[in-house]
């Protein structure tokens, strides 16, 4: 069939349906429909304005909500109702003034950070206040010259967050100062509708940032909004989301990690983001079954009462004069907790200097102090950073004070111990800047921070003394300054005999002997390692023992040091 026999033979199929076009054609006017009329009431006034204050009113009941459950301190949340009332009042033209509300934010939770985004839209998005909706965030890791920063505006953005602070100080003094002023520049000319928020993890780290430019710091970013810490329960819980994704996190692993938490967190120098990475990937690296159990949590160090930790500074060799001076700090800040604020005793100054030689224990014992001063609430956290220079001083000019700022950072709340402080001195004829402004940081710092911070400097005893004469100003900032002597050779065996029984060994008196007069041969060597050279040859007694019992089965043959056991081939460069 052809193609028009098939259109022919459909052609009036609709005919009795709709009609022919002639049938259509030939209607009455008369029959026409009339257009359906809708009467629409139009509002009163009156009814005009109840029904934006219900919208308003509903507005701000969910407004107040998002705000109530910001983790931002009482303050902060204060800050943001005031912004959106002023917006109100800017867009009913009750004040002609415009307020950049350009703010500082300290936190380093990406969550916060972005609740905050969404708040600020939601508090100006029907005020125009805000240029419009749209969000651009950098990090400052990103962003090396002024160019960058004017891309950044010229995108016309609501809000701009600029991430990273601490990436801007550790950038060389030239290269922030330019990027600063383009900050400025570009800030000042989007003066309407743009709001920038300079975020980082603590008030420190963003003035040090803004340092270079005083206009920034102290003016245009005037406002602060502070992020509180995360609670345990909102960490574990990021955890176990992540965790479900590929497997089932039993109840035992809950409780049991919450533990681990809350042990951990605060003590950790990372952010709360990376915290969480770190934990996560620990949890699942060595994990081959489906479920997530308590054994599956890293290992970690428990907090120790004051009674644990004067048990084991009693069971340490040696040290009397460290283990009294500890014991009368802990009588005299019991006591002040005691008493209060009832007897006028003036604050203890925690400040210490540690002299000595390697090996004498200072490490040791300033971990204790740490423990002791958590316990006793003299700071937040049980923490302790060990630093050495290299640490602590860049390499380039500017660059040292925001290194140094960063370190304190780390150990604001806890307890900061530089070993070997002495070489931040600069000796005498020379001149070094970088130890210079080093040192100046620290000073500043162990003032302004006094209540969140307590530095212990450690070295030897002749080098400390002329790292002490170099800066007039650290004297005066010490409280306690503790020698921890070079062990005697009946201490240092007991230390010895202490390591192998720890293990699980027997020794022999010739082993004793003989690991005796090994330990008199090197004591009067210069820069002796004292309990440091003597674990090291244990460990080298140890090897040498493995390989004198190869083929050795007899168990108590096994268990046993003997005189050959003890080595000292190469031992110094085991130091």
């Amino acid at each position: 069939m052809k193609s028009k026999d098939a259109h022919d033979l459909f052609a009036g199929i609709y005919d009795d349906f709709f009609g022919t076009k002639k049938e259509i054609e030939e209607i009455p006017v008369e029959f026409e429909s009339e257009p359906l009329k809708i009467e629409v009431k139009e509002e009163t006034p009156k009814e005009k304005a109840k029904k934006v204050k219900k919208i308003n009113k509903n507005f701000e009941k969910a407004l107040e909500k998002e705000i109530n459950e910001l983790e931002v301190d009482d303050n902060s949340k204060s800050t943001l109702r005031k912004m959106r009332k002023f917006a109100v009042k800017y867009q009913e033209q009750k004040t002609k003034a415009y307020i950049p509300f350009n703010f500082r934010l300290y936190c380093d939770n990406d969550q916060i950070i972005d609740k905050v985004v969404k708040i600020l839209i939601d508090i100006f998005k029907d005020t125009g206040y805000l240029l419009n909706e749209k969000t651009i965030k950098e990090s400052f890791f990103q962003i090396d010259d002024e160019a960058k920063i004017k891309s950044i505006y010229d995108n016309k953005a609501g809000i701009v967050v600029l991430k990273d602070a601490i990436a801007l100080s550790k950038k060389e003094l030239k290269v922030k100062e330019k990027i600063l002023n383009a900050l400025e520049t570009n800030i000042r000319g989007h003066i309407n509708g743009t709001i920038t928020i300079i975020v980082g993890g603590d008030k420190v780290v963003i003035n040090e940032a803004l340092s270079e430019n005083t206009l920034l710091r102290d003016k245009i970013f005037d406002f602060e909004i502070s992020g509180t810490i995360p609670s345990v329960q909102d960490i574990c819980e990021e955890v176990f989301a992540r965790l479900r994704e590929d497997y089932r996190v039993t109840n035992n692993f809950k409780i049991a990690f919450m533990d681990y938490v809350a042990a951990t967190f605060p003590k950790s120098t990372l952010s709360y983001n990376d915290y969480i990475d770190s934990v996560y990937e620990k949890i699942i690296f060595n994990k081959e079954g489906n479920q997530i159990l308590p054994e599956d949590i890293p290992e970690y160090d428990k907090d120790k009462t004051n009674e644990e930790i004067f048990a084991e500074l009693n069971e340490l060799v040696g040290l009397e004069n460290v283990k009294k001076m500890l014991k009368d700090l802990l009588s005299l800040l019991e006591f002040k907790e005691k008493t209060g604020d009832k007897l006028k005793i003036a604050n203890t100054n925690l400040h210490m200097i540690f002299l000595g030689n390697p090996g004498t224990g200072k490490t040791t014992v300033a971990r204790m102090i740490s423990g002791i001063l958590y316990n006793l609430h003299y700071i937040e956290t049980n923490k302790l950073i060990e630093v050495s220079a290299k640490d602590l001083v860049a390499e380039y000019v500017g660059q040292t004070a925001p290194k140094t700022m960063s370190v304190i950072e780390k150990a604001l709340d806890g307890v900061l111990f530089i070993d070997e402080a002495y070489t931040l001195a600069t000796k005498p004829g020379e001149t070094n800047s970088f130890n210079d402004e080093c040192v100046a940081t620290l000073i500043q710092a162990m003032e302004n921070y006094r209540d969140r911070l307590v530095v212990i400097f450690a070295g030897y005893t002749k080098e400390m003394q002329d790292f002490l004469n170099s800066n007039s100003g650290l004297v005066s900032r010490i409280g306690y300054t503790v020698e921890f002597k070079d062990y005697t050779t009946d201490e240092l065996i007991q230390i010895f005999k202490g390591f192998v029984r720890k293990a699980g060994f027997k020794i022999e008196n010739a082993a004793v002997e003989k690991a005796k007069i090994i330990i008199d041969k090197y004591k009067a060597s210069k820069n002796f390692g004292n309990a440091r050279f003597v674990r090291n040859l244990y460990e080298k007694s140890v090897l040498q023992h493995a390989a004198n019992n190869r083929r050795v089965k007899d168990k108590e043959r096994l268990y046993k040091i003997t005189a050959q056991d003890i080595c000292d081939d190469n031992l110094l460069l085991m130091e």
